[in-house]
């Protein structure tokens, strides 16, 4: 059955294929650019193109809005706008943080709260949200980075409870590396001044460097991860995309493990003597 799509962000990359993919396979696809070149250049192949910066709160309702009457009702909502920052902590500023968490955390949720109310109403939908292996996992050098996917994965975790009786599937969706331009042109980097970085960060940063465009991930096999979802009867709250993703995961999950098992004693030390009760 052919869906509507709205998804977030695709003058390239992840949100380009998911679109691509999406109006191969028949459905409706809207898409928001920041850009008027990328809106004619995105509605060439057939989709419908929006302007819109995620961080300009007030816009998104009339651009959904705009998308409900131009093509129905949005089945699918792949929120994908974001970009990486790469800095360490001590030399990235309040500002790198800020504007990390206004484009991958507030944007993304004002644009969940603006087509949430008619799925719930509709008691259907599906709503993707593209985090990132790294709101799962961590390395050095993209502290803000990871906090904001770790926060996308609690809401969405939270917000997939409360509207599953309504028949509205919410899904994190952690991609590992792709051949995109989140490591290259797309990435934000916060200069360098604190030489005691050097050895733990500078190795890291060239890595990243020489692997973009190198990845294991193809764009497009995520778009058609994504068909896939949409399709599931009963979709999962997480999934991770890509062989790297499953892996590096694993291994910070384990780290973790690791520490609550070493430290359980002192964990359960804090207790009341008479247990007391707890939500879960």
């Amino acid at each position: 059955m052919s869906k509507t799509f709205l998804v977030t962000g695709v003058s390239s990359g992840l949100g380009a294929a998911i679109a691509r993919r999406a109006l191969a396979a028949g459905h409706r696809v809207a898409g928001t650019v920041r850009t008027e070149a990328d809106r004619v250049a995105f509605e060439t192949g057939g989709a419908r193109g929006y302007l819109l910066d995620v961080t300009e709160e007030d816009r998104i309702g009339p651009v959904v809005a705009r998308v409900e009457a131009d093509l129905g009702p949005i089945d699918v909502l792949v929120v994908n706008a974001g970009y990486g920052h790469e800095g360490t902590f001590e030399e990235s500023s309040m500002a790198d943080l800020r504007r990390q968490f206004e484009v991958n955390v507030f944007g993304a949720v004002a644009t969940m709260k603006a087509v949430l109310p008619g799925m719930r109403e509709r008691r259907s939908g599906s709503i993707l949200v593209i985090t990132s292996m790294g709101g799962m996992t961590t390395f050095p050098g993209v502290s803000f980075y990871h906090g904001s996917k770790y926060a996308l994965e609690g809401i969405v975790d939270s917000l997939a409870q409360e509207v599953a009786g309504f028949g509205v599937h919410v899904t994190a969706v952690a991609p590992g590396g792709f051949r995109t331009e989140w490591a290259g042109r797309s990435m934000v980097r916060a200069g360098r001044s604190v030489p005691d970085y050097d050895e733990v960060f500078e190795p890291v940063r060239a890595r990243r460097a020489a692997n973009s465009g190198h990845q294991v991930g193809d764009p497009d096999k995520a778009g058609d991860a994504i068909l896939a979802l949409v399709a599931a009867a009963k979709p999962p709250v997480h999934v991770l995309l890509g062989s790297d993703a499953l892996r590096l995961v694993a291994a910070g999950r384990q780290r973790v493990r690791d520490d609550l098992d070493a430290w359980s004693e002192l964990s359960r030390s804090t207790d009341h003597a008479d247990g007391g009760r707890t939500i879960g």
